[in-house]
């Protein structure tokens, strides 16, 4: 249920949940980043984009998903919410709390101008 899309050029990945959340998105995920971790470092950001949030289909994909975030976000320069969600709205002002990353909010039909963003550091 999520569409992941490595441009490993630009060091950027775009996650596009197209249904709830499952453990093993998070594991997917897990085995397109790390490798590229590895190999060149840090990336230079994340772009969630979702017209609406999904949610997770079970406690066990939420507590995935905090791992991932644990586990990753220090390897991460900028996060890009693109979304028409309140999610955006509450990542950009709280989970900046939490995550090394900076974290931005943008609508949904701007997903360019999130990546000029990112690579734009």
């Amino acid at each position: 249920m999520l569409k992941i899309e490595m441009d490993k050029q630009l060091g950027i990945v775009v996650l596009e949940p197209t249904g709830p959340l499952s453990k093993k998105d998070f594991i997917e995920v897990s085995k397109v980043v790390d490798p590229v971790i590895a190999e060149k470092g840090d990336l230079q950001g994340l772009i969630i984009h979702t017209k609406d949030f999904p949610g997770w289909d079970s406690f066990g994909a939420l507590a995935n998903h905090l791992k991932f975030v644990s586990n990753h976000h220090k390897n991460l320069s900028r996060i890009a919410v693109v979304t028409d969600s309140a999610l955006g709205d509450f990542a950009e002002a709280i989970a900046s709390h939490f995550v090394a990353a900076e974290i931005k909010h943008y609508p949904f039909d701007k997903l360019d101008s999130a990546r000029h963003w990112i690579v734009d550091v």
